[in-house]
C-alpha cells in the first residue's frame, strides 16, 4: 500500500487528559475518542482487505505480471472472495478506484478480472481479455492487401486453439471501437 495516500486519524492524548478533567466535557470527550478508534478500526480493517485482495491477485496473476497479457488467466471476484473467505462485495468495493504498479505498468484492480473463453484443448483457461488483444493485435498487424474478415480471425484464433464464434469475435472487435473488414480496406486505401 502506499502509505502516503492513505488518511490518518491522529488522537491527542494530551488535550484529551486535559479536558478530561472538565466533567460537561467528559462525556463527550469519551463517546467522540471512541468514534475515532472505530474509525482507526475500520480504516485499518480497509487497508487489510486491500492488501489481501493484492496478494491473492497477485498469487492468481503471476504469470502476467512475469510474462505480460497473453499469460492473464480468467478470476472472478468470487474466486477472490471466496479465497480469501470475505464477501464478493467487499472484492468489489476494494478493487474499484484501487489502482497497482506492476512490471507490465500501472492498472486498475478491476482490471484482473475476467471471464474465461473455452479453447480447443479442452481447458477454459483463456481470458476474455487476451483474446481481446490478440483480436486487436491480428488486426494490427494485418496487411492491407489482406484485410483479416471476423471469419478469418476465427479461423486464425483456432489454430492456436481458441475456441470462438464469429459472433463473439464482431462483439469483442466493436467493444474496442475496431471498424469492420470493409471500413478497415476503405480507410487502408485513403
Amino acid at each position: 500500500l502506499n502509505h502516503m495516500s492513505l488518511p490518518k486519524v491522529l488522537i491527542n492524548h494530551n488535550y484529551y487528559t486535559t479536558l478530561q478533567k472538565d466533567k460537561k466535557a467528559s462525556k463527550y470527550l469519551r463517546e467522540n475518542l471512541s468514534h475515532a478508534n472505530f474509525l482507526i478500526k475500520a480504516m485499518h480493517q480497509r487497508a487489510t482487505n486491500i492488501l489481501r485482495v493484492c496478494e491473492e491477485i497477485v498469487l492468481r496473476q503471476y504469470s502476467f505480471f512475469e510474462n505480460g497479457i497473453e499469460h492473464l488467466k480468467p478470476m472472478t471476484l468470487k474466486d477472490i472472495a471466496e479465497s480469501i473467505e470475505v464477501n464478493e462485495s467487499t472484492v468489489s468495493r476494494v478493487t474499484t478506484g484501487k489502482y497497482m504498479s506492476t512490471p507490465q505498468g500501472l492498472f486498475e484492480l478491476k482490471y484482473f478480472f475476467s471471464s474465461a473463453a473455452g479453447s480447443y484443448i479442452g481447458n477454459d483457461d483463456t481470458s476474455t481479455k487476451v483474446i481481446k488483444h490478440k483480436i486487436k493485435e491480428l488486426i494490427e498487424n494485418e496487411d492491407k492487401k489482406h484485410i483479416l474478415s471476423d471469419d478469418k480471425i476465427v479461423q486464425i484464433l483456432g489454430q492456436e486453439g481458441i475456441k470462438i464464434a464469429r459472433r463473439t469475435v464482431t462483439k469483442y472487435r466493436e467493444s474496442m471501437s475496431i471498424p469492420t473488414s470493409a471500413e478497415r480496406k476503405r480507410i487502408k486505401r485513403a
